[in-house]
Order: C-alpha cells, then sequence, then structure tokens
C-alpha cells in the first residue's frame, strides 16, 4: 500500500499543564547568536540534555523572535523520558488534535494513567490551551489501525517511534493519525519546530479523571 499524505487539521489544539510557565527565552531574541547568549545567562544549559537537543536541530529548524517561539522550542527540547507515540528521547515533537474535546481526551488517559501509578483516587490539573497552524504534508495514517497495528499498539511505541523519527530523517512534515483516546478524533505529531504556525494562548482548563473511571471531567476556568 502506497504512503498517502494530507495536510494537517486547522486549527490544531494542544494542552499544556500549567504548572509549567511560559517562559519566553525564544519569543524576543533576533539571530540564532543571541539565543545561545540568552540560553546560556538564564539557565537552560544547565539541563544537558536540551542544549544537545538543540543542537540536533539545524538552524534553520529554530523558531524565535515570534510570539510563543519558547512554547514551540520547548515540545521538541524537553522531552518525556522514553519519549512519545513518534518520537525517541533524543528530540521531541508538537502533539496536537483536530478538537479541544479530543486534546482533552488525550491528556486526561495519560492523567488517569499518572493516578494509578501514584495510587490516587482521583488527579486535577489545570491545562493550558494552545491553537496552531501546522504546515506542510503529513504522512496520513488514519483509518490504518487494523493494517498497522504496531504503529497504534496502545503498550508500545517501539515501532510507532521507529517510524516517526524516519519521517523526521527523510525530512517529512510529521504524521496524522487516529487518536486511541476519543472515536473519531484526529492526532496531529508535527516534526518541525519552524511549521508550527500562528501559536496563540486561548482557555484554561481544569480536567478531572478517577483511577477506576474513565470519564473525563472538563471546566473551562476564566481567564
Amino acid at each position: 500500500m502506497s504512503d498517502r499524505f494530507d495536510k494537517a487539521p486547522h486549527p490544531s489544539y494542544r494542552l499544556i499543564p500549567s504548572q509549567f510557565p511560559p517562559i519566553g527565552l525564544f519569543d524576543t531574541v533576533a539571530t540564532p547568536a543571541d539565543l545561545e547568549a540568552v540560553m546560556e545567562l538564564v539557565g537552560w544549559t544547565n539541563d544537558r540534555l536540551v542544549v544537545d537537543r538543540i543542537r540536533r536541530l539545524p538552524e534553520v529548524e529554530w523558531v524565535y523572535g515570534v510570539a510563543n517561539a519558547s512554547i514551540v522550542m520547548a515540545a521538541f527540547l524537553h522531552v518525556a523520558p522514553g519519549g512519545m507515540r513518534f518520537n525517541a528521547a533524543d528530540l521531541g515533537a508538537w502533539y496536537a488534535a483536530d478538537d479541544l474535546r479530543t486534546a482533552a481526551a488525550e491528556v486526561g488517559h495519560h492523567l488517569r494513567r499518572e493516578a494509578v501509578a501514584r495510587d490516587v483516587a482521583t488527579m486535577v490539573r489545570t491545562y493550558r490551551c494552545y491553537t496552531a497552524n501546522l504546515l506542510g504534508d503529513y504522512l496520513d495514517l488514519r483509518g490504518q489501525q487494523a493494517l498497522r497495528s504496531d504503529i497504534y499498539d496502545s503498550a508500545s511505541y517501539v515501532a510507532s517511534q521507529a517510524l516517526g523519527e524516519q519521517v523526521r530523517l527523510d525530512g517529512g512534515a510529521g504524521i496524522v493519525y487516529d487518536s486511541l483516546r476519543r472515536k473519531a478524533g484526529v492526532n496531529i505529531a508535527a516534526l518541525r519546530p519552524r511549521n508550527v504556525h500562528d501559536v496563540t494562548q486561548a482557555h484554561h482548563f481544569e480536567i478531572t479523571v478517577s483511577a477506576d473511571d474513565r470519564r473525563i471531567d472538563v471546566r473551562k476556568l476564566s481567564n
């Protein structure tokens, strides 16, 4: 079966825990040299992994000098241990959804897993919502859960990370795929910072989950 490509849904939605406040390091600098100097000044270079990761990104991929550039770059430079579905631990990606409900279902799933791991009955967390326009042509895996069950494996990211990193190596924009947490929902893994455009902070939401209940309660907070 030949690969197919498509544009990412627009707009896209990304939820980030509010406990990690935005730091506008990349937003106001004008050149890569300025950026490296500011990183040194504010201590980002204290994290060896961050330095290693930004060196893996060609300078032409760096996002700086625009609003919310730091939010974009943080997605690629601060990576969950072990990586995520389509990225390994060496470099992150911008994960987003076609709908706010899909984004909430995704973060709610991971919040519930955290509740189970911590052996607590309930967890509540506040998130900031960002909308963005994701440029480029994305490898389209929608409707292929049966054909590519290894990529959609809910217990292992081995095959999906290998695919994502190959797409990145080949210069691809990223991957668009079915959400496993919300029926008919669509997710996007954007693998190039420069393709994440028009990032705008929207509302804050409080999400509540229970360890033994799949329901996700979402409450919009006043700005």
